[in-house]
């Protein structure tokens, strides 16, 4: 009902894609549920110290992560989300980019890793060299996007490259960085999106070339986007930086991978968060700076009210939060996380 011309094309894409995955994901549970008991059982402890023939292990895998890869765009499924965040009304987007996303790498984490060790362990390369291009590639396409909903949806596929990297590797680093990654995306995200829908309600303009001179008239809100384009582009001091930190930290340490394939998936990800600066301050240059609209007719130009900037505020305090005490967050992950981790090292 709410959002752009293209709405209904992409609302029936978004259904399509979540339906078409979800199918993956009744299949698999079911097969899990029924597997190996008289009674079918859901219960996820007994699924968990349940232990499958490795054939049936990788078709559930497969399953789970076809599901999964749609919620949290793994390319080649990502295509869904641009659209939709294009078109969606900003609480939509946040929703999605807060939550939605994020529900997506949670289930890599419980089901995929938790209850399928080993079909996981056959897959963790793959799911690292995808996340490695799916980095790259989101985030030179974000470039290109002259729709500033499109531009921030990219530049979030990019960031849960992240979290599928730090999944894939294995290691106690790894994981905890992509938790860490989980949270923190989900508050900037968010958060970026929230301020993309503030500024199109002041201007009603969506293309960044037509943009321009905003610093001005609305200052407040300028100060808001520009301190969480830093936090996107992992500015130390931000949740961003730390759980992108650890995820290297946790490809240098994963014990599974041989030294050259780790070099070559750093030095990948490292060209990846270069290029993470350049989409958001073109995108801060193109909205906030030069002259466009600096003698536009002030009438529509008021500057964010007291509600969005509480808003903006209480997304951002646990982004410099977490970017100040990550601890914080591991305190909660750490024990799960080597709980995970012990079904790869000592079966």
């Amino acid at each position: 009902m709410w959002g752009g011309k293209k709405r209904l094309y992409s609302a029936t894409k978004f259904i399509l894609y979540t339906a078409g995955g979800s199918v993956f994901l009744l299949m698999g549970v079911l097969g899990i549920g029924l597997y190996g008991s008289n009674e079918p059982t859901f219960n996820f402890e007994t699924s968990a110290n349940q232990s499958y023939p490795v054939a049936l292990e990788i078709i559930f895998y497969i399953g789970f992560l076809i599901a999964f890869a749609v919620k949290s765009p793994i390319i080649p499924l990502q295509t869904w989300l641009p659209d939709t965040h294009g078109e969606a009304h900003y609480s939509t987007c946040m929703l999605l980019a807060g939550i939605l996303l994020k529900m997506g790498a949670y289930g890599l984490v419980r089901i995929n890793m938790e209850l399928l060790p080993h079909a996981h362990s056959i897959f963790s390369p793959w799911l690292m060299i995808l996340g490695a291009i799916q980095i790259i590639y989101a985030a030179s396409t974000s470039l290109g996007q002259r729709n500033l909903k499109k531009r921030i949806a990219y530049s979030s596929v990019s960031h849960m490259g992240f979290i599928i990297i730090g999944i894939g590797s294995i290691s106690d680093m790894g994981l905890n960085g992509a938790i860490l990654q989980i949270i923190s995306h989900g508050f900037i995200g968010a958060a970026l999106f929230f301020l993309a829908g503030t500024s199109y309600d002041r201007i009603r303009l969506l293309y960044l070339e037509e943009m321009g001179g905003m610093a001005i008239p609305i200052p407040k809100i300028f100060t808001m986007f520009s301190i969480l384009s830093m936090a996107s582009l992992a500015l130390p001091g931000m949740s961003g930086f730390i759980a992108e930190l650890i995820v290297f930290f946790g490809i240098i340490t994963s014990q599974k991978y041989l030294l050259m394939t780790k070099i070559l998936i750093t030095f990948v990800t490292a060209i990846g968060m270069i290029l993470t600066p350049i989409y958001s301050l073109s995108m801060l240059r193109q909205m906030f700076y030069g002259y466009k609209l600096f003698n536009a007719p002030n009438s529509y130009f008021f500057d964010s009210g007291p509600r969005e900037l509480f808003v903006s505020i209480s997304i951002l305090i646990p982004v410099i939060g977490i970017g100040i005490y990550p601890d914080f967050i591991f305190s909660l992950s750490v024990d799960k996380v080597e709980a995970i981790l012990s079904n790869f090292f000592y079966r």
